[in-house]
């Protein structure tokens, strides 16, 4: 999916410089909430926390949402402006400029207005890019605002892994971070779900007419209830706390450090704690990462290969052109919508495991057995596509290798969602050195999304070409990814942000 890019502090305002207290031994949430088990203590209002996380997370829903709607478009757009495999892969894929442009500029918005106000900045974008998308003039101008919703889709992949990571106490950051993958695959399966019911009232027929729309145009402009829902929960949770603590809004901080992480913490060490690590972060730049052998410094390599490698095993695919992907082997569209939602529960599945496992076995296992279930999946995939025959609308699949075909998938989907979904989200988040994050963040932001558009704008002109073949690329990446963790890849389990690097 996306990539995870939470917002680090890169100043602390004079306000908080003066509240400097003599050095000592800090007190932590980790360190404080212990029951005499061993175990931490959970928050007392661990069901506001679970909110607070939950509501944040909406803009994963629709980013999940925007990315997956597309799916049901496809083959309509191309019908209605008649056009080829790579005009109809540029509209696809054009969103993923927008993502890259809302991906740049929310760190350092965020840091000026705060996290609450960027939030509800991206759910504007994402209400206006439904209303256009259901109601272009001409295709120049659905494209435009899918553009308009990318924007939208990468500030809130920046802000809210950002703003969930500063509210979580440490020792649930782990699941806590998984909402934003979990609300992304909800988001992907009823996008799926909804155009599948939309897809049935209109007899099957992308194209087909409920009052006065075309049906495709219903699937996208669903999308505003979502979006306002969004807006209206940005009202109804606080501010990140690391963000009061640089505006010199100590009090409120404190209020809101109370609320997340309960009173059983020491409310002056904790400002400390955060002040003390924001003191020793700066504006990072690009030149702060150089360095290393290959020029960059290697822990910014490991995320670059992070967010890479998720891109490069064709997840996107199971969920851009997954309805065009069936048609095209000989399923008839409404199987292939039903198989496209089945997917998506599938992925809801999948991230449930990560989210009960991630903080249990760590991010490098689940890494790693996600990378060796993908390759095996992926395989198999490739193999049913090679037994493909006919072509146009009389494609088929035999039999065994349909049935290969679609449970291979589905497990492929699985085995991502347990892993590689959830767990690049969570590495990006708590990897980097303070010293370096925000520019860290923002190159292994910006190769993620070049990555996904690669996947996406390459992949109907790839299958036009071999789609076994296409699959056999996809297979190679997911093996190469097991050394990649193994070799390269460190374990951030239960460790506070504060001591990463």
């Amino acid at each position: 999916m996306a990539p995870a890019c939470p917002v680090p502090q890169r100043r602390i305002s004079p306000h908080a410089r003066q509240r400097g207290r003599a050095s000592g031994v800090l007190v932590s949430p980790t360190t404080t909430a212990q029951a005499s088990t061993g175990r931490p203590v959970p928050p007392e209002h661990l069901g506001r926390v679970i909110f607070i996380t939950a509501s944040a997370a909406m803009g994963g829903f629709l980013f999940g949402y925007d990315s997956s709607v597309i799916n049901g478009a496809v083959v309509a757009v191309r019908d209605r402006y008649h056009i080829g495999s790579a005009a109809l892969a540029e509209v696809v894929a054009i969103a993923l400029i927008g993502c890259a442009i809302g991906a740049a500029l929310a760190g350092r918005i965020a840091d000026r207005i705060g996290r609450i106000k960027v939030m509800r900045i991206a759910a504007a974008l994402f209400t206006v890019s439904a209303v256009g998308s259901a109601l272009p003039f001409a295709l120049w101008d659905l494209a435009l605002w899918r553009v308009l919703g990318g924007i939208g889709i990468g500030m809130a992949s920046v802000v809210g892994p950002a703003y969930i990571a500063e509210v979580a106490p440490p020792a649930y950051r782990g699941r806590l971070a998984s909402f934003q993958q979990a609300a992304i695959v909800t988001g992907i399966a009823v996008s799926q779900l909804v155009n599948w019911g939309i897809l049935r009232l209109a007899d099957g027929q992308q194209r087909g007419e409920l009052a006065g729309l075309e049906a495709w145009q219903w699937m996208l402009g669903v999308m505003v209830v979502p979006a306002v829902l969004y807006g209206v929960l940005s009202f109804a949770i606080p501010e990140s706390p690391r963000f009061l603590i640089d505006a010199g809004r100590i009090d409120q901080a404190k209020k809101v450090l109370t609320e997340v992480e309960g009173r059983h913490i020491d409310l002056d060490a904790r400002v400390t704690e955060i002040e003390q690590a924001m003191r020793s972060e700066r504006k990072s730049t690009f030149k702060d990462l150089l360095g290393g052998r290959f020029g960059l410094l290697p822990i910014v390599w490991i995320g670059i290969g992070l967010s890479v490698f998720q891109q490069l095993v064709g997840i996107n695919v199971a969920f851009y052109y997954s309805a065009t992907l069936w048609q095209s082997v000989g399923v008839d569209p409404s199987s292939s919508f039903f198989y496209s939602f089945t997917t998506s529960i599938v992925n809801i599945i999948g991230t449930v495991i990560a989210m009960i496992f991630v903080d249990r076995i760590g991010r490098k296992p689940l890494a790693l057995i996600g990378s060796t279930g993908m390759a095996v999946s992926l395989a198999l995939v490739a193999w049913a596509f090679s037994a493909k025959t006919g072509s146009g609308a009389d494609v088929v699949l035999p039999d065994t290798q349909g049935t290969v075909a679609l449970v291979a998938a589905h497990f492929f989907v699985l085995f991502f969602a347990l892993s590689w979904g959830v767990v690049v989200w969570v590495l990006l988040g708590e990897m980097f050195p303070n010293r370096i994050r925000a520019a860290a963040l923002g190159v292994a932001a910006s190769a993620q999304w070049l990555a996904n558009w690669a996947i996406t704008a390459s992949f109907p002109s790839l299958a036009d070409w071999n789609l076994s073949g296409t699959y056999i690329m996809y297979t190679i990446f997911a093996g190469l990814s097991i050394p990649f963790v193994v070799k390269w890849v460190p374990e951030t389990k239960g460790k506070p942000l504060e001591e990463m690097g």
